[in-house]
């Protein structure tokens, strides 16, 4: 049974939620599991935005098949190559043999190591400001590297003013509510620290390519899509890629302890600083 959302008249999310994952990437807890995201746009051609885990393929495709609604599938906008969103390109290249794949160079190259079917003859090969008409959608596509991965771009849709962000702006968790926005930042923030953190140069290079794009939708690649005021969230990545506390009055005590003792000598240090008047957040890490 498909579980599609629609967006927009054209727009539709096909993605998956995951609630039985304990760990994303073996690494970070997500006790409420995690999405992974991916859309199609309905025009006279018909755009696939990125595909999902391999452990969904099959309720993914389901998804595809729903939203297209009887259509052949003519783009695969593939905007990142991590596993957890292009596990399924060769699943969905089977089902839609006519689809043209457009992604970087870079993503060529990788999908060449990952998969066996024959790449160059379905790529198309876009750079920075390059445009793909669906009718009347018009999608501009926007070099990321490094935001997270050397092969990233971003995605622009200009009639609708939609930002197909990649990782960027994703947050842990399945998504409950599609347009659910509580407590949005404590989950964006946990993953924009662990998965895209130190690459904070080049996410304020992006955020300056983003600001000269009306954007009223972003659909990020894990999280829900953010709508409304998207200030607040660029805001937010502007603090965190720029290496800023969000709190500057407060202290950070943060440790990791084995056996206890540095984590007890930290907390000392911390009771210290509280007594002299500071204000202190202890976290373990």
């Amino acid at each position: 049974m498909n579980n599609i959302r629609k967006l927009t008249d054209s727009l539709f999310w096909v993605g998956v939620n995951d609630r039985r994952i304990a760990l994303f990437e073996n690494v970070y807890p997500v006790p409420t599991g995690m999405s992974y995201n991916s859309y199609v746009l309905l025009d006279e051609k018909t755009a696939l935005f990125d595909t999902v885990d391999a452990s969904f393929t099959h309720d993914f495709l389901e998804n595809v098949t729903a939203a297209l609604k009887g259509r052949t599938l003519d783009y695969l906008i593939v905007n990142h190559m991590e596993p957890d969103h292009c596990a399924s390109i060769a699943d969905v290249i089977a089902v839609y043999p006519e689809a043209k794949i457009v992604c970087t160079a870079k993503a060529v190259g990788m999908m060449k190591q990952f998969f066996d079917f024959d790449v160059d003859s379905r790529a198309i090969l876009v750079k920075e400001g390059d445009t793909i008409s669906l009718g009347s959608h018009e999608l501009t596509f926007v070099m990321a590297p490094m935001v997270h991965w050397p092969e990233v771009m971003v995605s622009y849709e200009s009639s609708e003013k939609v930002l197909f962000s990649a990782d960027g702006f994703g947050r842990f968790g399945a998504v409950a509510k599609f347009d659910e926005k509580a407590d949005w930042a404590s989950e964006a923030r946990r993953y924009y620290l662990n998965i895209v953190g130190k690459y904070g140069p080049q996410v304020q290079e992006l955020l300056k390519k983003a600001a000269a794009l009306d954007i009223a939708t972003i659909c990020p690649l894990h999280g829900p899509v953010l709508t409304g005021d998207l200030g607040k969230y660029l805001a937010y990545y502007d603090t965190w890629s720029s290496y800023k506390p969000e709190e500057p009055e407060k202290i950070l005590v943060a440790s990791a302890s084995i056996h206890g003792h540095t984590r007890a000598a930290a907390h000392t240090m911390a009771e210290k600083l509280r007594a002299k008047g500071a204000k202190v957040v202890e976290i373990d890490l």
